[in-house]
């Protein structure tokens, strides 16, 4: 363990710099051991006349602050416990805001949660002129709200709307933006930071500038809305409206955190707004909810460290892919991959559909051209790295090709033989498939142990899953090559062994199938959609089919039956509605009505007079559909779990989370049986299946579970 100190001071000219460089590690967060070295040299600033002015800077290239270390939240046994952690940090700040030598922060990379308000509470903040130097105050993604005053200083930084709208979405504001919201107080190039921040030091010294100047710009908007108790009650009710529209009500800490920033304006007294953030957020930190988004967290963080092979197992260098398909996927595909400077070598059958899909990765990353995500030369450049043939000219040096074609295991195996004849020995052949088992694609290779299966999830740019599925065959070092190229490319990767669905779509099969059932069965279209977006999932399952495409949905159900026999077997509602020729939104008539430009235009009526049960519409509890359909997933994550599809219980919970939308408050399926109890779980299912003979016989493994009173993560301490 590294003995050396987490801060460093050095005096320059009367001006105190902080280097802040955490031993061991590739960001600098807070902890209690960090915020002790931090209080002594606090201390000897305060205590030596000769330092004038102070300079927080970050020894490590590329981040300034990635907040506090949250090991330190899982110590919290009350609510009172987090509140106290709380006034802790706003005493601490306070000391810096308040104090003799005034501090200066100069910010180059990520300024995060605890390190926003670190520099909110100095006098000045420099930011660097990069694309890595953001600001955020991201609590809420686990389902926290800013501890440490932030509730308290931003608003009063950059305004009461754009403090909110931080505050409440947790996104990062760029260097450029944080500078015209009046976030900081300067920009310049990464090479002068250190000594423009030395000079703004000295300037607050002498008092040639002010500490915490307002620099935000007062125009009509701001006098009506911030700057009168009128406005601001505006602002608070439509901000309140319009997050419980959002979150279904389901985050806590969004409301928590509307409260937070109302109480510093409200009150007679600073301390107030304070003392409220403190009680806010020990409320918060005792949440279900909370627990639930910090195992995300931790999980995620976990995963990026699990390569899925055993220890010095090496991968390939992937300096370029190639992709074979240039329609919706494969441009896709090819988009992330540019994105993060890789270069993108497309193939497709006619120039026209390579014309094509170049066309549509050109769209996807105007997308952040228009959002100002990305500069034109930065757009001119991505755009620059894809190029395109109707043969297999330049695939000889490409070390992973991704295979995007027609969803036939005839036309795949047709495009493999091709690629695997020009392709170099050490080449990894990935294919792009939601239902086709990898072994059957790679039964037509010379090279099985070099084909893998990429199951990328749609739209590819937005959707954050990769499902990397293996057999039994797959080298180690594919495994681990493709898995670092999926990270590398900005997605949460899981391994899954190979079979019919793979995970994600193994367990949203029997979700699906028991929505068309209760369609069979009477019950109306939307009260089935209705009650699972309550759940808290972003779609319900019949709306689910219709964005899907009834096709796709039809033909993925049947390789599902045909896998797993009866009860995965497809309602009648489902086969007739698709048999009658509805494709869902894309052929503009579905289960829903869809205007001429593909807007959905509400249940469209006349697909009752399809099937049978459309004519028997009946009601049931909202809780009933949502004790089947949540069942009917979760026992199937289970049973991937029980047959080793997937390796743990937190690969099943990401996949589900980030692949399907199970609510994330909610943790996954299986963080949501231990919250119900095993046993409760299988006494639940029981009754259905006593019920529905055959579709709810609980898996094996929540059987055994439950006569010992098990769980699939520990009580306490990490929850991973």
């Amino acid at each position: 363990m590294s003995t050396r100190p987490a801060v460093t001071l050095e005096v320059v000219d009367g001006i105190a710099v902080l280097t802040f460089d955490l031993p061991g590690e590739s960001v600098n967060k807070f902890s209690p051991a960090v915020i002790d070295e931090f209080t002594a040299h606090i201390d000897r600033i305060e205590k030596d006349t000769s330092i004038r002015g102070a300079v927080l800077i970050s020894g490590i290239k590329g981040n300034f602050v990635a907040g506090a270390d949250i090991d330190q939240f899982l110590g919290f046994r009350t609510a009172a416990d987090a509140a106290t952690a709380s006034a802790f940090g706003h005493a601490m700040f306070h000391r810096i805001e308040k104090g003799r030598v005034p501090v200066v922060v100069a910010v180059d990379g990520a300024c995060l949660g605890g390190g926003l308000e670190f520099a909110l509470a100095c006098a000045y903040r420099i930011a660097a002129d990069s694309p890595k130097t953001v600001f955020a105050l991201p609590e809420v993604k686990i389902g926290l709200i800013p501890g440490a005053g932030g509730t308290q200083r931003l608003p009063k930084r950059v305004g009461l709307q754009a403090a909110l709208d931080m505050i409440l979405t947790g996104k990062n504001v760029r260097a450029k933006k944080a500078l015209q919201i009046g976030l900081v107080d300067e920009m310049v190039h990464p090479s002068i930071l250190r000594a423009i921040a030395i000079e703004r030091a000295k300037d607050l010294a002498a008092g040639t500038i002010a500490r915490q100047r307002d620099s935000r710009t007062h125009g009509a908007k701001e006098i009506l809305l911030d700057d009168n108790m009128l406005g601001r009650a505006v602002v608070f009710r439509q901000a309140r409206e319009q997050t419980l529209k959002k979150s279904g009500g389901h985050y806590p800490a969004l409301m928590a955190a509307i409260e937070a920033v109302s109480a510093g304006y409200s009150a007679a007294s600073e301390a107030h707004g304070y003392a409220e953030e403190a009680r806010l957020f020990g409320e918060m930190a005792m949440t279900p909810v909370c627990k639930q988004l910090m195992f995300l967290f931790y999980a995620t963080t976990a995963l990026k460290k699990d390569s899925g092979v055993a220890p010095g197992t090496k991968a390939l260098d992937v300096s370029r892919i190639g992709v074979l398909g240039t329609g919706f996927m494969g441009a896709g595909i090819a988009a992330v991959s540019v994105m993060q400077g890789v270069p993108v070598r497309f193939k497709d059958t006619a120039a026209d559909r390579v014309a094509k899909g170049v066309a549509a990765v050109r769209d996807v990353i105007r997308d952040g051209l228009t959002k100002r995500r990305i500069t034109r030369q930065q757009f001119d450049d991505q755009v620059g790295l894809v190029s395109g043939t109707v043969g297999y000219t330049g695939f000889g040096r490409v070390p992973l090709v991704i295979e995007a074609v027609f969803e036939d295991l005839a036309v795949k195996h047709a495009v493999l033989k091709e690629a695997e004849a020009v392709l170099a020995p050490t080449a990894i052949f990935a294919t792009n498939t939601s239902t086709i088992p990898i072994a059957k694609v790679a039964a037509a290779s010379k090279r099985p142990e070099r084909v893998i299966g990429m199951h990328f999830f749609s739209p590819v740019h937005k959707m954050p899953l990769l499902e990397v599925i293996v057999t039994p065959q797959t080298a180690p070092e594919v495994t681990a090559t493709v898995v670092e190229y999926g990270r590398r490319i900005g997605k949460t990767v899981i391994i899954v062994n190979d079979a019919p669905g793979f995970y994600v779509n193994r367990i949203l099969a029997p979700y699906v199938n028991e929505a068309g059932k209760l369609l069979d069965e009477g019950i109306a279209i939307d009260a089935i959609d209705q009650a699972m977006y309550r759940f808290g999932f972003p779609v319900g399952p019949i709306n689910l089919i219709d964005e899907v495409g009834l096709d796709v949905a039809g033909k993925s159900g049947a390789i599902m039956a045909e896998a797993f026999g009866g009860r995965m077997r497809p309602s009648e509602a489902l086969q007739k509605v698709l048999g009658a020729g509805r494709l869902g939104r894309k052929g503009k008539k579905g289960f829903y009505a869809y205007d001429e430009e593909g807007k959905k235009d509400g249940v469209d009526e006349s697909v009752y007079a399809l099937y049978a049960g459309g004519a028997k519409r009946r009601e049931i509890p909202r809780e009933e559909i949502q004790q089947r359909l949540s069942l009917a997933m979760c026992n199937e994550a289970a049973r991937c779990l029980e047959e080793g599809i997937i390796r743990s219980a937190r690969d099943g919970d990401i996949g589900a989370v980030f692949g399907i939308g199970f609510p994330p408050f909610r943790g996954g399926p299986f963080r949501y049986i231990d919250s119900v109890g095993v046993a409760e779980v299988v006494k639940q299912l029981e009754a259905l299946d006593a019920q529905q003979p055959g579709q709810f016989v609980p898996a094996a493994i929540l059987r055994e579970m439950a006569k010992t009173n098990g769980t699939f993560y520990p009580l306490t301490g990490k929850p991973v």
